[in-house]
């Protein structure tokens, strides 16, 4: 209830005017609104993250996909094949230029000029979105043995549709994890160049970094 609303109403004309005095409005009553930082801090901590809000997004459109099916589909009967085709239905929607083999441009990473080939979901996108989808199944209620997004047909999908197309833009999808084995390897490598140092000979007697005798 608004608290300014018991005195909205016209109050008596004062003695030293022969006006009467108007009512003050409700907000004038308000006391003018103080957002702490605290408050502030708070309040955009309760809002969803950009994960989570296209999460949300991406299990609709998967219920309303499997509503607007032929036949219509339930959620408990939605098995891999299902979503196959569901990637399948996506693509219509990509924007990921994907050659065919019979194109003169098939393997060129940078195409001199464009060509009939058609637009595709980007197999990034497709990846990322089943790993949404696999989350948003299970925290609606799904159990982690019967969802349809860890199916190993949706697993051979995506490694067939990323060696795919890897060959028809000439884009290998293997650096990340060549950067990680090198980055592994030059690790190691400097741990063993720390322990090597580490050892100091002093007064006679070898010792290890922890100061124990070896």
């Amino acid at each position: 209830m608004d608290p300014g609303a018991e005195d909205s109403g016209p109050r008596e004309p004062s003695s030293s005017s022969s006006k009467p005095t108007e009512a003050p409005t409700s907000e004038a009553l308000l006391p003018p609104t103080i957002t702490s930082p605290a408050a502030s801090a708070s309040s955009s901590s309760s809002q969803p993250s950009r994960y989570e809000s296209q999460k949300r997004r991406d299990w609709n459109t998967f219920l309303q996909y499997l509503r607007n099916h032929n036949p219509p589909l339930t959620l408990a009967r939605c098995s891999g094949a299902h979503v196959i085709e569901f990637l399948k239905y996506l693509d219509q929607f990509g924007k990921t230029k994907v050659h065919s083999q019979g194109c003169p441009y098939f393997g060129l990473p940078n195409p001199p000029a464009p060509c009939a080939c058609p637009l595709c979901q980007a197999w990034g996108s497709l990846d990322a979105l089943i790993g949404r989808l696999r989350a948003a199944y299970e925290e609606n209620g799904g159990r982690p043995e019967s969802n349809p997004f860890a199916a190993r047909a949706v697993r051979i999908y995506l490694r067939e549709v990323r060696e795919s197309q890897a060959k028809a833009r000439g884009i290998p999808y293997e650096k990340k994890k060549r950067k990680r084995q090198t980055t592994a390897a030059s690790s190691s490598a400097s741990t063993a160049g720390e322990s090597s140092t580490s050892v100091t000979r002093t007064g006679g007697e070898t010792h290890d970094g922890s100061g124990s005798g070896v």
